[in-house]
């Protein structure tokens, strides 16, 4: 495995609707998973990607946006297929892309995986800290 960062990749969905063309930020070895609520029920391994270095290529029309709680972060799924593709996280301005929608790529290459704990995000303390 590189340490590298990749260069440019093709994301898609299961069904070839969505079609995304991304370059993580880092490594694909530097994925990780999150322990929120939302995050552990979907149990995709998610890679960093620069706002602008995420295109959407072809099925914009068929992407569903899902929001929740604060509203700050936006997760992006086929309506078709339903494989979650990406989010824009609330933490930072980035993307999280689907590590197993990646070409070519097989997730459990790089597991295992470390989780970042979403359940005690700083954007939900009580005081506001974070």
């Amino acid at each position: 495995m590189s340490a590298e960062r990749p260069g440019a990749m093709r994301l898609t969905c299961h069904c070839g609707a969505v079609e995304l063309r991304v370059r993580p930020s880092v490594p694909l070895g530097a994925a990780r998973h999150c322990d929120c609520s939302f995050c552990r029920r979907r149990a995709a391994a998610t890679v960093t990607v620069p706002l602008e270095d995420l295109e959407i290529l072809r099925g914009a029309e068929a992407l569903t946006l899902y929001r929740w709680n604060t509203g700050t972060a936006h997760h992006w799924f086929c309506r078709t297929c339903g494989i979650y593709t990406h989010h824009r996280r609330r933490s930072a301005p980035e993307y999280g892309v689907n590590l197993g929608a990646l070409d070519g790529v097989n997730p459990a290459e790089y597991e295992p995986l470390p989780w970042a704990d979403g359940v005690n995000h700083p954007s939900d303390r009580a005081d506001g800290a974070g």
